[in-house]
């Protein structure tokens, strides 16, 4: 591609010809602020935050959406410009609430942020009349504030160019306009999937995740409660990003920290990654052998199950039965560690921590409850617990290394990459590999199905020689792609792996804002670097895995098994969360 000429406040740059005034600012090194631009996506150019001035032209222009021009003069700090960003910001600040003491965006808002670069100190204009909206708190995973809402559009475009979803958009015009569900009915009666990635993206406090962290709190104070707390691989590769630490230290300082929070005890779900992985496995095999709904598609991701209640019912009886690795913790600790313990079931409280906000949805699922009640108590994200480690006043450049607790605790390499695109794919792969052959396979044998590409595609030889195609999916616009060319027969696997997030988990709607391609390929980086720092690399050679069916389990896809790890799921209608006939 050819190649144009540019200077940026002064600085002569090359770009590919086609490339925006933006990325010409960015080669120059040169920070030019946004608030509506999505990296991939193409520009709306709607907020003009990031207006620069071309030398001969008259009028200011959008840096995310004007292309680059050769011998181009740009100017990104000039006082017309300065003072064009600061009305604007100015405007916005007009019509949003004052409450930033109380917000939950507060010192992390992109909006108050910017206020401060340009040096706002006071409101520009008096109080006039105000937009006024109730707020939305009918989902378990997300707040909806529309009078914080910007109208950047971001949420809007998330959930339709990326997610494939569109359970909200524009409504009105002028004044009256914001963004709503169709009919403004409640959040949770749409087809909100609960991914969170429209809380990820949003610039203020207008999206944000409904916080169970003072339910947690209330637990930790009553003595009469044993508390059990579990956390998702994801989430010590975002504590390591936080805190400057390798994934490897900050899951040693983590489980420390979840004691000095008052946990009685701390136990891994990658040791249930490990267990979907012997049941998944299983399941898989006897479809392959016996016959079965094929391809076998995963059940990690909530968010992708409640996306295929909605929008391919007619795929529910391909879905795994396995519940996903938190909701098998939950049912393990409330049974087969209360028995072995001699604690009351109902005595039992298990808290997740989990990079997902619809891992909230999933822990109220009626479907998500064994004869000890719901598996799973109460679901706080990643930022809550950074959060919760601030109300402590705790140190966690200074904590001590611990462990988890060993019962229920132990996991193998295979468990810790569950949390990467294509991590669930790789660690079934391994045993199913092994149960065929009686061998492990060599450290890079699954390796294709790294990466960040929408849809990687990998192929198993069986000892017959017969050939299973899988695939591996991320992020539920890719999904809704690669399950349109399944139902219309262009394509054919024997399993699918589908992860709701871009990225997967490590890209969840409840890890730290300011998520990027780049960041989601470090985190995935970092639990790799723990698979490979791991003796212990199989699933199937984990010891308390191989004791839980020894001593109560009895066999993978068992009565025991199936009782406890496994479910059913329903399908919903394609307008509301209402639900249909039962598919599974």
């Amino acid at each position: 591609m050819s190649k144009i000429n540019v200077t940026v406040n002064g600085r002569p740059v090359e770009i590919e010809a086609g490339g925006t005034i933006l990325e010409a600012a960015r080669a120059a090194q040169v920070r030019v602020p946004t608030l509506c631009h999505i990296e991939g996506l193409e520009p709306s150019g709607s907020c003009r935050i990031c207006s620069v001035e071309v030398e001969g032209r008259r009028t200011l222009l959008p840096a995310c959406a004007e292309p680059a021009a050769d011998g181009m003069q740009i100017k990104t700090n000039t006082p017309r410009v300065l003072a064009a960003r600061r009305q604007m910001i100015q405007l916005l600040l007009a019509n949003h609430p004052d409450d930033c003491l109380y917000c939950m965006r507060a010192g992390d808002c992109d909006l108050q942020q910017m206020a401060q670069e340009v040096g706002i100190r006071e409101r520009a204009w008096r109080r006039g009349e105000h937009r006024t909206h109730a707020m939305d708190r009918s989902s378990p995973s997300v707040v909806r504030d529309p009078n914080k809402c910007i109208l950047c559009g971001k949420c809007v475009r998330i959930c339709d160019e990326i997610q494939g979803v569109a359970a909200i958009d524009h409504a009105g015009r002028g004044f009256d306009s914001y963004v709503l569900p169709a009919f403004d009915d409640e959040l949770a009666s749409t087809v909100c999937v609960n991914c969170g990635q429209c809380v990820a993206i949003c610039p203020t406090g207008a999206l944000v995740e409904r916080s169970d962290l003072a339910r947690v709190w209330r637990y930790l104070a009553d003595d009469s409660y044993v508390t059990v707390v579990q956390t998702a691989p994801a989430v010590r590769a975002a504590l390591g990003l936080v805190y400057g630490l390798s994934g490897n230290e900050a899951e040693a300082r983590m489980a420390t920290a979840l004691r000095d929070m008052g946990f009685d005890y701390v136990f891994d779900t990658q040791y249930t990654a490990d267990l979907t992985i012997m049941e998944e496995g299983s399941e898989l095999l006897q479809r392959v052998k016996e016959g079965g709904p094929l391809p076998l598609i995963t059940s990690c991701s909530p968010g992708w199950i409640k996306f295929a209640e909605h929008f391919y019912p007619e795929f529910l009886a391909n879905l795994s039965t396995c519940k996903s690795p938190q909701q098998m913790l939950g049912a393990m600790v409330k049974n087969y560690w209360a028995e072995e313990m001699g604690v009351p079931a109902e005595k039992v409280r298990v808290i997740s921590v989990m990079p997902c906000t619809a891992k909230k949805f999933e822990a109220e699922r009626p479907e998500m409850e064994t004869g000890a009640g719901r598996d799973v108590d109460a679901v706080i994200t990643t930022r809550e617990l950074i959060r919760a480690f601030d109300e402590m006043g705790l140190d966690f450049d200074r904590i001590e290394p611990g462990e988890f607790d060993e019962f229920l605790g132990k996991s193998s390499g295979a468990g810790a990459i569950f949390g990467a695109t294509g991590g669930v794919a790789e660690a079934a792969l391994r045993t199913v590999y092994n149960l065929l052959t009686g061998e492990n396979p060599g450290p890079k044998d699954f390796e294709a199905v790294r990466g960040l590409d929408g849809v990687k595609e990998i192929e198993l030889t069986l000892p017959d020689d017969t050939v299973l195609r899988g695939a591996v999916v991320h992020g539920l616009g890719n999904a809704r792609r690669l399950m349109d060319r399944v139902a219309a027969g262009e394509a054919e696997y024997a399993f699918i792996e589908v992860m709701a997030c871009p990225g997967g988990c490590v890209g969840g709607g409840g890890q730290p804002y300011g998520a990027d391609a780049e960041r989601t390929a470090k985190l995935a980086g970092e639990l790799y670097q723990i698979d490979d720092e791991r003796v212990l690399r199989f699933s199937h050679e984990n010891p308390e895995i191989l004791k839980a069916y020894e001593e109560y389990l009895g066999e993978p896809l068992g009565d025991t098994s199936h009782r406890l790890l496994h479910t059913t799921y329903r399908g919903r209608s394609k307008f509301s969360s209402e639900g249909e006939e039962d598919e599974s």
